[in-house]
């Protein structure tokens, strides 16, 4: 599966903590981030992760292309709901590309937990029966 990680500024150390506990099921898939939440988890996890330019500059942008074109499976986005984000409609158009194809996506650490273990369970099979009708 290819799973997008983002994380506001003030929600980065829950994601790095996140990705850290579950590092042995995220290593088993292709992992894509915004780029400095990209590379703090790569710091602190040494997991691969294809980093995009940051949410503000595009980064939301390219991952809701990727969701656009059928090439994202889910989306683990640790956003700060009580702090005003500058590209707050970038992260709507993202969150509405996620609706509109048929993307998970959480919104915080408790639907993390579960969706992880969810992915971990095999309950996300069905995103490849869609890739094989694609193609």
């Amino acid at each position: 599966m290819k799973i997008a990680l983002v994380a506001h500024d003030k929600k980065k150390e829950a994601i790095i903590q996140f990705s850290i506990s579950y590092a042995p099921i995220l290593k088993k898939h292709e992992l894509f981030a915004t780029g400095t939440t990209g590379k703090k988890i790569n710091e602190a996890t040494g997991l691969p992760i294809t980093r995009f330019l940051s949410g503000p500059l595009g980064g939301d942008q390219q991952i809701g292309a990727k969701i656009a074109t059928n090439e994202m499976d889910m989306v683990i986005f640790f956003r700060d709901p009580l702090t005003s984000q500058p590209h707050e409609p970038d992260i709507s158009a993202l969150m509405r590309l996620c609706d509109v194809h048929q993307i998970p996506l959480v919104t915080n650490l408790a639907g993390a937990e579960v969706m992880i273990r969810a992915l971990e369970a095999g309950f996300f099979d069905w995103r490849n029966l869609l890739k094989n009708e694609d193609n």
